[in-house]
């Protein structure tokens, strides 16, 4: 059996049982959904693309991730000017460890939706890094609220700025175009991405859901769905042979 596919399974669990868990949990909570979601993409990489092109994916995402994130921190360059707590962990330079885990994470998914869009490199880079920025959409607020970052003067979503948004844009290009250079000679995503393009559509779905049913914040939910619909929705049709 694929590794991916339990650690996939395991990671829905973990996130439905989240938001009944109590305030004190939640941050450890968090770090195990991140770990699971790190585990089940890196693994899918690994199984569909072999271990040594899966590290180096995987490293190129980390490591642009969060050489970004340390920038930001520092000058407020490229996202906007923001500062971690303490909640996320260990940190170096300002910035906790588990940023890097965080681009690693939604990169394949992102890339893997971007390529049943377009299998040609460019649209497929700008797409990919359309659809990662697309679930900072459902993320930044929800970990903005629950104090895990905070923007220095605030934003008119939820407290974030669109300076944020377009730095995810500007990174994300960056990490994809890496990643094109690196598997731009595999073919549309073969053998089966269905992990990684389950992982993106359960996130579309289940940011939705939670933030109508559990959270209380219906325009997080519209915005959030819209923008991830966008890619979610085509690739999906995609994959299914609609027309």
């Amino acid at each position: 059996m694929r590794a991916s596919r339990p650690l996939l399974a395991a990671l829905v669990g973990a996130q439905l049982a989240y938001p009944r868990l109590p305030v004190r949990r939640q941050a450890g909570a968090t770090a195990a959904i991140v770990g699971l979601a790190v585990a089940a993409s890196v693994a899918d990489l690994a199984e569909r693309r072999g271990p040594r092109r899966a590290a180096a994916l995987a490293g190129a995402a980390a490591a642009i991730g969060f050489g970004a994130e340390v920038a930001g921190v520092a000058t407020g360059r490229p996202f906007g000017h923001y500062d971690y707590s303490g909640r996320l962990g260990p940190k170096v330079a300002g910035v906790p460890l588990m940023a890097a885990a965080a681009w690693t994470m939604m990169a394949s998914p992102a890339w893997t939706v971007a390529g049943q869009m377009s299998e040609r490199r460019a649209p497929r880079v700008l797409a990919a890094a359309g659809a990662l920025t697309a679930w900072d959409v459902a993320l930044d607020p929800r970990m903005v609220r629950d104090g895990y970052w905070t923007w220095t003067a605030g934003g008119a979503y939820e407290d974030v700025p669109a300076s944020n948004f377009a730095g995810w844009l500007l990174v994300g290009g960056a990490i994809f175009l890496v990643w094109s250079l690196l598997d731009g000679g595999a073919d549309a995503d073969a053998p089966s991405p269905d992990v990684p393009l389950a992982l993106y559509a359960w996130t579309w779905v289940g940011e939705v859901v939670a933030n109508l049913a559990f959270w209380g914040r219906p325009r997080v939910a519209a915005v959030a769905g819209a923008a991830m619909g966008a890619f979610a929705a085509p690739a999906l049709r995609a994959r299914l042979g609609a027309p």
